[in-house]
């Protein structure tokens, strides 16, 4: 198997693992949140990065990974802006109705296109824009009901975008930057978004439910729950990070609409939540927007592969040191082996 085609079967993999963890800690935490009305939504999410932390230390124990250190001023900035979007994301669920806030999280996709467009003046193509409005059209007629305005809410949603925006595509370009694995990024910044969020929670989420945490009754059936929906964290946060590096921030948020599409059907069938027929249309509108975006990238990926060498071989050709250098290279080449590839905020309320 070649280097390219374990990349891609590493991606699918990243991009399963990353579905089934999300929709499974959603099951588990509506049961958590509804059933038996533990809503301390961004504490729960503090505890969720503890444990992970704690699970990536372990495996860094017994060896399943290596420590690389880099900038530590990039990884404790990187860390506390990623709590503070979760935070903010909780915020604006609190602070606006459920429509409004699934419009702030419709919002993520097309301003990170808008990011990386004037930043990092990465092109998407009409076939790929035209792709994810469908996709947004989809969700938005599947999840947006009631579209109550407020001036706090608003500001905390605009924040929210903005942080969350920022925060994935840092995800991306930091992996890229100094060389590390979705894990060993994970691993460093996870104990500085916990810390942030473990600081924080227990006063965001008194000031969104009149409620104590301290003080919550915490039976058995709550203790497990919160065991569960911690374990399965680990999983949800881990792939989180492997997508994000290998794909990117926008296809992140795509594969987060379907996620959402997974949710509503799983809600539908498992927990016989209302549904209607606008949601049916609206999923099946966001799947054809989702085909549509896998498709164009792939084509995408292809066309710059194969462009990609003949850009080389016109470099070469009118760069005559550049050929000098491949002699040498030759010439003084050593047998090696090929790099070897290893696989290294949301809550939803």
């Amino acid at each position: 198997m070649g280097d390219g085609e374990r990349f891609q079967l590493g991606t699918v993999g990243a991009l399963g693992l990353s579905v089934v963890s999300s929709v499974s800690i959603v099951i588990c935490n509506k049961a958590l949140i509804s059933s038996l009305g533990f809503t301390f939504a961004t504490t729960l999410t503090s505890w969720h990065l503890l444990v992970t932390f704690c699970s990536l230390h372990v495996a860094l124990w017994m060896k399943f990974f290596e420590h690389k250190s880099f900038d530590q001023k990039v990884v404790v900035g990187f860390g506390i802006l990623n709590g503070i979007s979760i935070g903010l994301l909780n915020l604006s669920l609190g602070f606006n109705s459920v429509g409004f806030y699934q419009m702030t999280k419709l919002a993520i996709i097309p301003f990170t296109v808008l990011l990386e467009t004037l930043f990092f003046r990465k092109t998407f193509s009409r076939s790929i824009q035209l792709s994810l409005v469908i996709l947004l059209l989809g969700v938005g007629i599947a999840t947006v009901t009631d579209l109550q305005l407020n001036v706090l809410g608003s500001v905390l949603s605009l924040l929210a975008v903005i942080t969350t925006c920022i925060a994935q595509i840092m995800t991306n370009n930091i992996q890229k930057r100094f060389k590390v694995t979705s894990t060993q990024l994970l691993y460093q910044s996870c104990l500085y978004q916990a810390l942030t969020l473990v600081t924080t929670g227990p006063f965001v989420d008194r000031l969104l439910t009149n409620q104590n945490v301290f003080a919550f009754k915490y039976t058995p059936q709550v203790l497990v729950f919160i065991v569960l929906s911690c374990l399965i964290s680990v999983s949800v946060n881990f792939s989180t990070f492997l997508v994000i590096g290998k794909t990117s921030p926008v296809t992140y948020q795509v594969l987060g609409h379907l996620k959402t599409c997974l949710v509503l059907a799983f809600g539908y069938v498992l927990l016989h939540d209302p549904f209607s027929w606008r949601n049916i249309l609206g999923i099946l509108i966001a799947l054809i927007g989702m085909v549509l975006y896998s498709y164009y990238c792939h084509i995408q990926n292809q066309q710059k592969s194969v462009e990609a060498p003949a850009q080389l071989s016109q470099a070469k050709e009118s760069d005559p040191l550049i050929n000098l250098e491949d002699s040498a290279s030759t010439i003084n080449a050593v047998p090696s082996t090929a790099p070897e590839w290893k696989p290294n905020k949301d809550l939803e309320a």
